[in-house]
């Protein structure tokens, strides 16, 4: 039956084309390149991000993208091993197979094991650790011991297969057929793995046998097993469990902390008891076996010491250790070859097999093999100890010329490469740059290995014989520790191009590689005589070709030298031919590894345990300022070990170690340069701002100069997962010092504001403004400490009038105190307004002290006969005098007191008595100030209320609007406070008329009638007040200003008070004192004129010069009696002085009768409104 295919009825349609698949296409295609802009701006903000610029410090861990050089083969060894002779196919799988899993385990030790063991202890301090910590921490530990065995157990039948598997090709059993031919052919490469697996065993027996830590805390955890064995219930521990657990302690002891772990290794039973490949009996094994030896040891002494070595060192371990392998299995030795391998040690003092583990070939030869040790003299082993120690010596006086030297070879290593990678590639003369590009990238890992091996070798050494470092040889491997990480940091910061040259270099060296064997090939099929032995050879060659036809990997490189050492046989290479196929097979192994064996040679972690060196390295530092950039590197180096101290297992995390290292790191770096350069910085601002004061010498060309603005120019310094900010720190440290101090001493605000201005221009630092309040910065002396000594404010401190502002007599510091309004305002907003009052109260009471001591004054018979006796001359005689009291007279009276006696200050009572008035003018200037620091502070609180005349009633508004019952309340307290302001600043409590209304009945009354004759000694007084006053002003222009003034208006103030209180204002009017005066000194000025004058004519300079001072001492006086008067007549309007006693009390009459009248009127009215609406 035949199917129909029936047509889509959309079919037709198909075909008509109406541009929607155009449109819907254009709009696809711009939704698309929407995409790629944006992506791209995406990649361009990512690629920003990562720019070099960020921080050009090195550090992989915390870089966020990292390049991996490292092929990694994604095929099998049986892939790639595949040829047709099916029997070498065997041979080179199972020997490459054993040297992969060699390098897995050497691998596992050096990351797992070495780290594991070298930091236990570590992170706890002695006196930290509280009893028992240390069996806690052996007893986390037994669980990395149990691993490690594991590990051991794990290298011992490794190492029995070795050999086992390398006895069964060369046997010398006759009769037993051959696996393959074997003459010509040494697998060295297995050898050597070998060797390197033995070494590994050394490291592990020579890390416990240094680390007397774990020795002891392993004898502690035993006893305490002790102690749980005879209790066990008291520890919750089963007895059934215990025993085993011991046994497996013991085996632990026994196997790992005896120091027989390689011991145990060489010692295995290699014989096969039933009857399998014979190992001790094969002598042609025993012959190869010493033949690659030999080779080896050959290969490496020839090495030693030279430039071009690099893992010589470690092979020299590998060799030492399969010599006493060899001899424990064969117990045969080769006494030559012992000599040789000894004579090395003169050459090679010490080797460092990991962090600050040396050890020493000649001490290890004489342990394990004791009976060849035995048969050389015993001077050859003295003169290697003799030679270590003068290799030491040595090295402490050469270290700096090698530093010098280095320097010069690894910065002009650096130079070279960044031309070179730097360069355009040219088609024409690429082999040729790839060949020096090859070269320079080897050069930088030999100066690596070389620097690596000084620094180890030097350091380790120091610590081993127990001798101090001194700070030179300190401070040069510091230097060279530098350089290392140089070249490091040159090698990442080019990570790109050196990436993309690898790849290139690699296959022109696999070029030349398959050329070379290519020949060989030829040579090799062109003979036409077959054998199995050449059938072997091109098989072997075969599979080199194949190996090297793909990506540089090391199990490729592995399998080409097996390969090749069967493949070298029957000469199929020519002996030139060879060398250079091993040239370029040794440069191919690393440029492969090439970012490995960087990371290796230049890894610093055994600084960890030199640590001690950091304080001396940043003293070095901060003293060559001009070099601070090297400190990136040396923080480069100390942050190597991190990631070595995950592999900590006896603390309860990893972490806790990380963070001690990290704090003590950190103190070192902050007591040792950052706190040193705050300090420095901060010195060298004050200097320079403080140089009118010519502190020291700071004569660059003396005492030299150190420029630290270096520090602050540096990038940020990366350390664990922080940046170390010099220049933010120093900024922090002068920020919070300055506002400190400027708080703390409050007048020194411009001195620190100056500090400022010049740190931003000398160190670029971009300080943050204090934001105090410039000029008067402060409280001044609080109220409350006034008031509790108002006895000695009033002594120690003049007032000024005008001003109203009290300045301070004398002070040791360089300011003197000033009390001004502000002051008395902050005090009272500070303590509230209740305080005015309370000082008043304290000043009447220290008024009515002073006012006692000035009525005995007034009292005393020689004051009081002398004021009767001038009171009855003046009236006697103003008719004479104009109605004026004579100047002569207030004069006679200030010499007649004085001759009353004098205090041993050389006061007359006179004096005393001014004083006295004074500090009564004083303590009523300090109510006035009281009083207006009140107003002040009112109207400051006040001064947000719009309008003071109509304030609005809150509480109202609130109940209005019907708000909760707290809100009311709060309204409530608001309208109480707003009236009491309002009145508080628009009163103001008249003190004065209190104190006036407090003291005059008592000073007015019969009984006091003595105080009657003041007005009388006021004349005498002024005069005393202004000498004094000349005398204070003139010590102003004097060095010794002990005793300077410019005012002292207490004593006017002192002088109206006591004239209000006495109603003696008219009294004092009468004697037109001030009249007097100025008609004196006018008189003198004229007398003077006149005789200058007729002087004139005579031309006596002398004379003349006596003139002109004498009429400036005339207009001093009468100027100073003229500012007297003044200050006189405004304290006067203070206490009313227009009115007398009796008017006063008159108007009080008349206003009192006036507020009874209102209140009477108030009253009448009340009581009509009252009648009315009844």
């Amino acid at each position: 039956m035949a199917v129909v295919e029936t047509p889509s009825p959309d079919w037709d349609f198909d075909r008509f084309d109406d541009g929607s698949q155009q449109i819907h296409a254009e709009v696809q295609l711009k939704n698309y390149g929407k995409f790629l802009e944006e992506y791209t701006s995406q990649l361009k903000h990512i690629q920003d991000a990562l720019d070099d610029s960020l921080g050009d410090v090195w550090d992989f861990t915390l870089d966020p993208i990292a390049l991996m050089l490292l092929p990694y083969e994604q095929a099998s060894l049986l892939e790639l091993i595949k040829t047709e002779n099916k029997v070498l196919n065997k041979v080179v799988t199972v020997y490459a197979a054993l040297c992969c899993e060699i390098k897995k385990l050497k691998y596992e030790a050096e990351k797992k094991f070495y780290n594991g063991l070298l930091f236990y202890g570590e992170g706890a301090t002695e006196s930290s650790m509280l009893e028992g910590d240390c069996q806690i921490q052996m007893g986390r530990y037994v669980c990395f011991l149990q691993e490690l065995s594991c590990f051991v157990t794990r290298c011992y039948e490794v190492v029995l297969n070795t050999v086992h598997q390398l006895a069964a090709v060369y046997t010398s059993n006759r009769a037993a057929s051959k696996i393959i031919e074997t003459s010509g052919v040494h697998f060295q490469i297995l050898y050597e793995h070998l060797g390197e697996l033995l070494a590994v065993l050394i490291t592990l027996d020579e890390i416990v046998d240094n680390h007397s830590t774990l020795k002891d805390h392993w004898t502690m955890y035993k006893r305490l097993l002790k102690s749980v064995h005879h209790n066990p219930s008291k520890f919750g521990i089963q007895e059934d469990k215990l025993k085993p657990f011991e046994k497996l302690l013991l085996k632990l002891e026994s196997q790992l902390l005896d120091g027989m772990i390689f011991q145990g290794c060489v010692e295995q039973q290699f014989d096969t008891m039933n009857g399998g490949i014979p190992v001790s009996k094969n002598s042609a094994f025993a012959e190869e076996f010493a033949h690659n030896i030999r080779t080896i040891f050959s290969n490496v002494e020839a090495k030693l010491g030279e430039p071009s070595e690099i893992d010589q060192r470690d092979k020299y371990v590998g060799v030492c250790a399969l010599y006493v392998l060899h001899y424990q299995i064969f117990r045969t030795a080769d006494k030559k070859l012992f000599k040789t391998l000894l004579d090395v040690c003169k050459k090679v003092p010490a080797i460092t097999l990991t962090a600050n583990i040396v050890w020493f070939a000649d001490m290890f030869l004489n342990s394990k093999v004791p009976a060849v040790a035995k048969l050389l003299d015993k001077k050859s082993f003295a003169a290697v100890k003799a030679q270590r120690e003068s290799f030491l010596q040595q090295k402490i006086q050469t270290l700096t010329r090698d530093v010098q030297s280095y320097y010069v070879i690894v910065n002009s290593w650096m130079m070279k490469i960044e031309s070179v990678l730097s360069k355009e590639q040219q088609t024409e003369k690429f082999p040729e740059d790839l060949i020096n590009r090859c070269n320079i990238f080897i050069q930088g890992i030999l100066y690596a290995y070389s620097l690596s091996t000084v620094i180890k070798t030097t350091m380790n050494l120091f610590m081993f014989m127990q001798k101090a470092m001194t700070k030179t040889s300190v401070k040069a491997l510091c230097r060279l520790v530098e350089l290392l990480k140089a070249i490091e940091h040159t090698f990442h910061r080019r990570t790109m191009v050196v990436a993309d040259s690898v790849s290139h270099i690699s296959q022109n060296l696999q070029f030349q590689a398959l050329n070379a064997i290519a020949t060989a090939k030829k040579r090799v099929i062109s003979d036409k005589k077959y054998s199995e032995q050449r059938l072997d050879v091109l098989s072997a060659l075969v599979m080199a070709e194949n190996a090297l036809n793909g990506p540089s990997t090391k199990e490729r490189r592995l399998i080409v030298s097996l390969a090749l050492s069967v493949g070298t046989q029957m000469k199929t290479f020519k002996d030139e031919e060879l060398q250079l196929l091993q040239v370029v097979l040794r440069k191919l192994d690393l440029i492969g590894e090439l970012k490995e064996r960087v990371r290796l040679q230049c890894n610093c972690s055994f600084l960890y345990w030199h640590r001690a060196v950091f304080p001396i390295y940043l003293d070095d530092v901060f003293e060559n300022a001009i070099d601070a950039a090297r400190m990136h590197y040396m923080f480069s180096a100390l942050r190597d070990c991190v990631s070595f101290m995950a592999y900590a297992r006896h603390l309860q995390s990893s972490e806790l170690l990380l963070e001690s290292y990290d704090k003590e790191i950190m103190e070192v770096f902050h007591e040792h340069l950052l706190d040193k350069l705050c300090k420095e910085i901060e010195k060298d601002l004050r200097l320079s701002v403080h140089t009118h004061l010519k502190l020291d010498d700071r004569n660059p060309f003396k005492v030299g100069m150190k420029d630290l603005a270096h520090f602050l120019s540096l990038k940020p310094i990366r350390f664990f997962n922080r940046l170390l900010d010099i220049k933010a720190y120093v900024t922090h440290y002068l920020d919070k010092t300055f506002y400190n101090l400027t708080t703390v001493a409050l007048h020194d605000w411009a001195t620190y504001s100056e500090m400022r201005n010049l740190a931003a221009q000398r160190y670029g630092l971009k300080m943050a403004e204090a934001h105090l309040p410039s000029q008067t910065l402060e409280q001044g002396v609080d109220v409350l400490e006034i008031m509790r000594n108002i006895h000695v404010f009033v002594s120690r401190y003049l007032y000024n009038l005008n001003n109203q502002i009290f300045v301070e007599k004398t002070s040791n510091n360089k300011h003197l105190n000033t009390i001004n309004i502000r002051h008395i305002a902050n005090s009272i907003r500070t303590h509230g307004t209740g305080i005015m009052n309370t000082t008043v109260n304290f000043t009447f009471q220290f008024l009515r002290k002073k006012f006692y001591i000035f009525s005995q004054f007034m009292y005393d018979e020689h004051i009081k006969s002398r004021l009767i006796k001038d009171i009855r001359f003046f009236r006697e005689t103003k008719d004479q005098n104009d109605q004026k009291y004579p100047f002569d007279r207030a004069e006679k009276f200030n010499r007649g007191i004085r001759k009353l006696g004098i205090t041993p200050e050389g006061l007359s009572y006179l004096d005393q008595f001014r004083q006295l008035i004074s500090q009564i003018g004083n303590a009523m200037g300090y109510v006035r100030m009281i009083r207006s620091g009140g107003l002040h502070c009112c109207s400051n609180a006040i001064r947000f209320v719009p309008d003071i005349e109509d304030i609005v009633n809150f509480e109202e508004l609130v109940k209005e609007e019907n708000l909760s019952e707290e809100t009311q309340n709060a309204a409530r307290q608001l309208d109480l406070v707003l009236s009491d302001l309002t009145r508080n600043s628009a009163e103001g409590t008249e003190y004065f008329k209190m104190l006036v209304d407090v003291f005059s009945p008592e000073f007015r009354s019969p009984k006091n009638m003595h105080l009657r004759n003041f007005y009388i000694i006021v004349p005498p007084l002024t005069l005393n007040f202004v000498e004094h006053s000349i005398s204070c002003k003139e010590k102003l222009n004097k060095k010794n200003k002990v005793g300077a003034a410019f005012t002292d208006d207490g004593f006017a103030m002192g002088v109206a008070y006591i004239l209000k209180l006495l109603d003696q204002y008219q009294e004092f009017d009468s004697l037109h004192w001030f009249q007097s005066v100025q008609e004196k000194y006018m008189k003198e000025k004229k007398a003077v004129v006149k005789q200058q004058n007729v002087q004139s004519t005579n031309q006596d300079e002398k004379l003349m010069q006596t003139m002109n001072l004498t009429q400036k001492r005339l207009d001093i006086y009468l100027q100073e009696f003229e500012l007297l008067y003044f200050s006189l007549s405004s304290a006067r309007i203070f206490f009313r002085a227009d009115k007398t006693a009796a008017e006063e009390s008159l108007e009080k009459k008349e206003k009192e009768e006036e507020t009874a009248k209102t209140n009477n009127g108030a009253l009448s009215s009340n009581t009509l409104t009252d009648s009315g609406m009844k």
